[in-house]
């Protein structure tokens, strides 16, 4: 039996969100995203992309393009609200589904033909989820989720398009390679460089001339440009790390608000970790200085999931890769080799008080929000915190770096 996939994208879905909030920003330029220069473009209008604006553009590159654009911040919390919504509108529709980000779904519809018309079935949800959420939604179909996230690209603005089982080499060729997903920035260039344009050009090279200038990478995109993926619709995302990073407005060599601020992202992230029910063993320190230069250091631990014992280690870290004393940009933190389980006590230097405070701590932020219990030294750490338990199966909310 042929599969057939269904791949749904919510339409510039921050964008969208704000004018339903707010219907005076309809039709208007927009842009969501750090508000100040060194933000990022999180979303955009399509009344801005004809400046040449896109995500993950620097906001003050988008602002120079399109000056009478309205900037919004944005809420993490008020698209996670929105994006639940949806998501319990297909998981009552569809048999199977994998949430991919905030705004994408892939859902498994094989066999739904015997009973009713898969393309007619994708109609009806589409229709029913911007009837009940008044959010524009797309989608594509086909028989894998390659072609299905390309044929959602293809029809977007707010439209659907079905590409029939063995047409999807024929609907990929006139495309440009840039379409094929994991084609980016570096990629596109290396084979523009080989005169590489269309994917028509991909699909009749051979396999090994790709392997040889792209590696495995280059057999993947071969792969995809033929149509060929037989990636799953997975129903659950398990977490393999967990990271907190912050840009600073203005270069910073004051060590002290850099300790306090990885002091808050260490004892923020170790609370994720207790209330997940998950123990890291890998710590990574992340700095970048104000030449845009980029070092990490990482250290393996036992599992844990205890600030006394996390937070020191975030600091020989942070003291073993600040050795430059240059202005620093940016800061974070990454806990990743994750494994599920609880703190092991230390029979000889734990105590009964404070596994205590750590349990009292932790209800009081359950109840009261992440920022509730901070200590002292973290205070200064306006910015860190999250809106919901990283562990509970969604995708994190990709949004501009947040600022400090």
């Amino acid at each position: 039996m042929n599969k057939t996939i269904l791949h749904l994208d919510l339409d510039t879905f921050f964008v969208s969100v704000e004018r339903l909030i707010n219907t005076e920003l309809q039709h208007k330029p927009l842009l969501v995203g750090g508000t100040s220069d060194r933000g990022v473009v999180a979303a955009c209008s399509y009344e801005t992309r004809g400046f040449g604006v896109h995500s993950g553009m620097p906001m003050k590159m988008a602002r120079e393009l399109c000056p009478e654009a309205v900037v919004i911040r944005g809420n993490a919390g008020t698209y996670s609200k929105h994006s639940d919504m949806v998501t319990e509108i297909i998981k009552e529709q569809v048999p199977l589904f994998e949430k991919s980000s905030i705004d994408e779904f892939y859902a498994d519809l094989t066999g739904m033909d015997r009973f009713f018309g898969c393309y007619q079935y994708a109609s009806e949800l589409r229709q029913r989820i911007t009837k009940e959420t008044g959010l524009p939604i797309s989608f594509g179909l086909s028989v894998n989720k390659v072609v299905s996230k390309v044929a959602t690209n293809e029809a977007k603005p707010n439209n659907q398009l079905k590409v029939d089982f063995g047409y999807e080499k024929l609907f990929l060729a006139p495309l440009s390679i840039k379409k094929i997903p994991m084609v980016g920035d570096k990629t596109y260039q290396t084979l523009r460089n080989l005169g590489l344009r269309k994917v028509k050009t991909v699909q009749e090279m051979p396999m090994d001339l790709m392997q040889r200038v792209l590696g495995k990478n280059g057999v993947v995109i071969w792969k995809r440009s033929n149509g060929v993926d037989h990636t799953p619709v997975i129903p659950f995302c398990e977490r393999k790390s967990i990271s907190n990073e912050r840009t600073f407005d203005k270069d910073t060599i004051d060590v002290v608000k850099l300790r306090g601020i990885l002091l808050a992202m260490t004892e923020n992230l170790a609370f994720q970790l207790r209330r997940g029910e998950k123990l890291t063993a890998c710590i990574a320190v992340k700095i970048r200085y104000s030449d845009f230069n980029t070092y990490t250091k990482q250290m393996r631990i036992p599992y844990t999931s205890a600030d006394h014992i996390l937070i020191p280690k975030v600091m020989e870290l942070f003291k073993a890769l600040y050795n430059r004393r240059l202005l620093v940009r940016l800061v974070g933190i990454r806990f990743s080799h994750l494994v599920s389980g609880n703190y092991q006590i230390n029979l000889f230097d734990d105590t009964e008080e404070a596994l205590n405070l750590y349990a009292a701590m932790d209800h009081i932020r359950e109840r009261y929000g992440d920022k509730s219990v901070v200590r002292a030294s973290a205070m200064g750490a306006r910015t860190i915190g999250r809106m919901h338990n990283p562990f509970n199966g969604q995708p994190p909310i990709v949004l501009a770096h947040r600022k400090q």
